[in-house]
């Protein structure tokens, strides 16, 4: 059982009841490869008895940590993601999620909501940080004199041969 497993049954018992939960968990192995969740993950939620199971709406807060993927350095930043999910006795095709017996596990609607949120390709905000761009190709050129500047790498000097 999951610490995020929560006990519904008040809820299912009555329709239209709310509830709200204030939860802070560690949720073990929680990222992608090149950012990850370091915190609890804090979540506020409301939990809402609707005709088709319980609705889970507020928001989760994390703070993730990565490095840069131009200049590798580590970074970090908060994360707060709003969510409005249907928890149901019947699931259906991953588009819900389970009510089993009188308990939901939030841990799945955590993992989801989260690691989509996190950044593919973390980037810091330095100027000194700019992309890498492909040897010999000029990125906005100032004038026209840069702009016909031989490339340096003699695999792109054929697009120096472009008439553009």
């Amino acid at each position: 059982m999951s610490v995020l497993s929560i006990d519904v049954a008040d809820l299912l018992t009555h329709p239209g009841a709310r509830r709200p939960v204030h939860l802070e968990a560690t949720v073990p192995d929680l990222g992608t490869t090149v950012a990850r969740i370091v915190e609890p993950v804090r979540l506020d939620l409301v939990l809402e008895r609707v005709p088709d199971g319980i609705v889970a709406r507020g928001e989760l807060h994390a703070r993730w940590e990565g490095e840069c993927s131009t200049c590798l350095r580590e970074l970090a930043a908060e994360l707060d993601v709003g969510v409005g999910e249907l928890f149901e006795p019947h699931p259906l095709d991953e588009d819900t999620y389970p009510i089993r017996g009188h308990e939901i596990d939030l841990e799945q609607l955590v993992r989801d909501a989260l690691v989509l949120e996190l950044p593919l390709a973390p980037a810091c905000d330095d100027a000194e940080c700019a992309p890498a761009t492909a040897p010999g190709v000029l990125v906005g050129a100032a004038d026209d004199d840069a702009a016909d500047a031989a490339p340096t790498d003699p695999r792109w000097a054929a697009l120096s041969e472009l008439d553009l």
